[in-house]
């Protein structure tokens, strides 16, 4: 009787326990401990700068210290990898972006299925491709360098990060739309690419606004289209992409956030709630437009929907320009 007694009362105990731990508020406990957030680039990449900046921002929301950690490797593979075999409770994020969406269709052996390895979090910020060109080159409009390529094939290059980066995905993007020949050079970064740029070396480039505003307002680059809907405060005079004549080269760089899949919902809307405040306070906007960026916040469903959407898109260019990973 008594040996009954006590295992009742232990299976009373235990299921009080389990109740617990699935009560709202063992959820609104989380975290305990610092989180870290994974940056799979280098640092001072637009993606590191953007991921700090929401690191800090979300920790002082969640009353818990968000580390950003640099693990760079294999294109981004390598932290995509470190997070999606990390033990899933929200204590390890990703951030996530446009190469993450490339990399399932040009590098099909990954040791995870991108697919499925994570749970979206949600989308922090965003901000638009620009073509660039140096400022040697006789095109003062995107339609006088569409022109002046047209009539000298294979005389105009353009420079990428590497093969599969979005600065080469947006310059083939650019080239099915507009029916031109560029040479493609693809470096191993964006840095070198810029200088070279810079140098008269390279003609063009597409990449993220950040990256290029700086050359862009001392005057070494010349910046021909925003390649998104609308156009920047920062550059006023610059046409969007349907402004200039091609509505389809729309291509908006956006960070978002990622956890391994099996986080639990409650953890994931939790992040959530609090990376939506950040980016939406006077704060948090300052600090994005700061570096050319506009807050996004929406839902972990509708950030699924936008990898789900980017995979796709980017897998469709990939095939159509028959890129191979080098």
């Amino acid at each position: 009787m008594r040996t009954s007694c006590f295992f009742r009362r232990t299976a009373v105990l235990a299921l009080s326990v389990l109740s617990f731990i699935g009560s709202p508020s063992f959820a609104e406990e989380f975290p305990t401990r610092p989180v870290t957030l994974v940056i799979p680039y280098s640092v001072g990449g637009t993606t590191d700068i953007v991921a700090r900046i929401i690191a800090q921002g979300m920790g002082e929301k969640l009353g818990e210290t968000v580390v950003a950690e640099n693990r760079t490797g294999a294109g981004g593979a390598i932290g995509w990898n470190a997070v999606a075999r990390a033990t899933p409770d929200g204590y390890t994020m990703l951030t996530t972006e446009m190469s993450f969406t490339i990399a399932p269709s040009l590098f099909p052996n990954l040791p995870f299925n991108a697919k499925t390895a994570f749970r979206q979090v949600g989308t922090a910020a965003f901000a638009p491709h620009v073509l660039v060109v140096n400022p040697d080159i006789p095109a003062k409009t995107i339609q006088e360098f569409i022109a002046l390529v047209k009539s000298k094939p294979g005389k105009f290059n353009y420079g990428s990060g590497g093969v599969g980066t979005n600065t080469h995905l947006g310059a083939e993007l650019f080239k099915s739309l507009t029916h031109t020949d560029l040479m493609h050079i693809p470096y191993k970064g964006a840095g070198q690419v810029l200088q070279d740029l810079m140098a008269g070396q390279v003609h063009a480039l597409i990449t993220s606004l950040p990256t290029a505003l700086p050359h862009i307002k001392s005057g070494r680059l010349r910046a021909l289209m925003i390649a998104s809907k609308n156009r920047v405060d920062v550059l006023p005079d610059v046409p969007s992409a349907p402004e200039a004549g091609i509505p389809g080269m729309v291509m908006d760089f956006w960070v978002g956030l990622s956890v391994p899949a099996g986080t639990p919902q409650s953890v994931i809307e939790r992040l959530n709630k609090e990376m939506v405040a950040f980016v939406n306070s006077e704060k948090g906007k300052e600090r994005l437009a700061a570096q050319g960026l506009q807050p996004v916040g929406n839902s972990p469903e509708e950030a699924e929907a936008l990898v789900k959407n980017e995979m796709k898109r980017w897998a469709d260019v990939i095939a159509n320009a028959g890129i191979k990973a080098e």
